[in-house]
């Protein structure tokens, strides 16, 4: 049995559902289509292959290609080739892509990429080594070369490489007759665009037209009396991440990017937008487990280095912990119970802490967590903290006296969890905070601090208050 017949077991979808047509989740690739595919690639049947990739989007390509191995994307590439379409590669991951690149047809490649806006191509180069960007850009026509080149220009991240050039532009003194007859006669219009940009004589925009007020409008109606009211420009050089929060704030669809005169040079559109927030919002859950950027495409050898890094700092950090634990190894050796339960209370104060991490970091990229409010958000993890210690302080201390018959032991571990998850709540908050004054990223660096803080701290106040209360 070849890999390609074995696939469909990967993709399994939940029971009961209904999709379009082949019993499968509406949303993923159904197991009959999977097989159909599989099949055909087996048995090079690429009329068969066709049929069975005609229903599907893109991005379901592009998870098919992704979750199948090396070899068998050589196979099913050769034999699908000329149907290779351009929106395909823009949903590749950057791990996969390169690969795909490099397999298909020199012709069906310019074919492929000719069919994408600027925005889309300048993503799909702008990870790639020179000798695959000149590939790529070699297919285009001039002036799409030209423009793609020109956002090249711009600094990774930032909206200049985010935005397309393809425009919709009209004078503001038009009316919307005079806009329909421009949009009927004009043979290069975006695939996709939810505004005409009004635009002063030297370029500046100065208002947005929704399309459906543009239609449902009367033809003399002047264009400046329909602008829409959330009317905001975006600086060329300001970084994606605040565009993706502007657009998520302000609930815009598009809006233009202007140069340093506040000139339009192009256009950014909700997908972009949301493509980021969603990129920040993964990367965020990524780095705060201590894993990076990474791929289920990855190799290897690749996945092992971008983890390697963060054990080694954890590795670090419980060296640190052990540090603080030797200094009690008297008390530790004369009360064997100690040892059992000093890990409870550090596991519980670092649960409390990357609960308290992840609401600010969160909160820090939403830009919620502000020096407004940053003292109310601190007081309120601490509070939360004491009062979640002080609950399980009564359960630990009924623990202690019913495991070990020790009442005063109960007493000491019911107080380090206290303390413990108090500091927790405090170092949940305040590093991230002080991570992103001092501009560095808090989703990167706040877990290893805050487990440290919270294993030390644990430690201490348990085998401290051991050795004073108990021996």
């Amino acid at each position: 049995m070849s890999d390609f017949e074995t696939k469909d077991e990967i993709i399994e979808a939940p029971e009961g559902t209904e999709p379009r047509g082949d019993g499968e989740d509406n949303y993923r690739l159904g197991k009959r289509t999977m097989a159909e595919i599989f099949f055909a690639v087996d048995t090079q049947d690429r009329a068969a292959l066709i049929e069975a990739m005609e229903p599907l989007h893109a991005a379901d390509i592009a998870d098919l290609l992704e979750q199948i191995n090396a070899f068998d994307r050589r196979r099913f590439i050769q034999l699908y080739g000329q149907e290779f379409d351009g929106e395909i590669l823009s949903e590749l991951d950057d791990s996969v892509r390169e690969e795909v690149i490099a397999l298909l047809n020199p012709q069906v490649l310019a074919d492929a990429v000719r069919e994408l806006d600027s925005d889309d191509v300048v993503d799909l180069i702008e990870d790639l080594d020179d000798t695959q960007q000149e590939v790529i850009l070699d297919a285009l026509e001039d002036v799409d070369r030209a423009a793609v080149e020109q956002a090249m220009t711009y600094p990774e991240y930032s909206a200049g490489r985010l935005m397309q050039r393809e425009v919709v532009a009209a004078p503001e003194h038009w009316n919307v007759g005079q806009a329909i007859d421009f949009l009927r006669g004009t043979e290069s219009l975006p695939d996709q665009f939810y505004h005409v940009i009004l635009v002063d004589p030297r370029m500046h925009p100065v208002g947005n037209v929704t399309l459906g007020k543009l239609m449902s409008s009367p033809r003399n109606m002047p264009l400046a009396e329909i602008t829409e009211g959330s009317f905001r420009t975006i600086p060329v050089m300001q970084a994606e991440g605040d565009v993706a929060y502007a657009f998520n704030q302000y609930h815009l669809i598009s809006a233009p990017v202007v140069d340093e005169d506040d000139r339009l040079v192009g256009v950014i559109t909700i997908d972009d937008a949301m493509a980021v927030l969603d990129e920040e919002h993964e990367e965020d859950i990524l780095r705060l487990a201590g894993v990076g950027e990474t791929s289920l495409t990855d190799r290897v050898i690749e996945t092992t280095k971008g983890r390697f890094p963060w054990l080694a700092v954890n590795l670090l950090t419980a060296i640190c912990a052990s540090l603080v634990i030797a200094q009690f190894e008297a008390t530790i050796a004369q009360m064997v119970a100690l040892a059992v339960l000093m890990p409870i209370v550090a596991s519980m104060g670092g649960n409390a802490g990357t609960q308290s991490l992840t609401v600010a970091v969160r909160s820090i990229a939403t830009k919620d967590l502000t020096g407004a409010n940053v003292w109310r958000v601190i007081r309120r993890e601490v509070l939360v903290g004491l009062v979640n210690g002080a609950i399980f302080a009564v359960a630990m201390g009924l623990v202690g006296l019913v495991w070990f018959g020790s009442g005063m032991l109960g007493v000491v571990i019911a107080i380090a969890m206290v303390i413990n998850m108090v500091v927790a709540g405090l170092a949940g908050t305040v590093i991230p905070v002080m991570l992103e004054k001092m501009g560095v990223d808090p989703a990167l660096a706040s877990g290893a601090f805050v487990t440290t803080v919270t294993d030390v701290v644990g430690f201490f106040a348990f085998l401290g208050l051991a050795s004073v209360m108990l021996l």
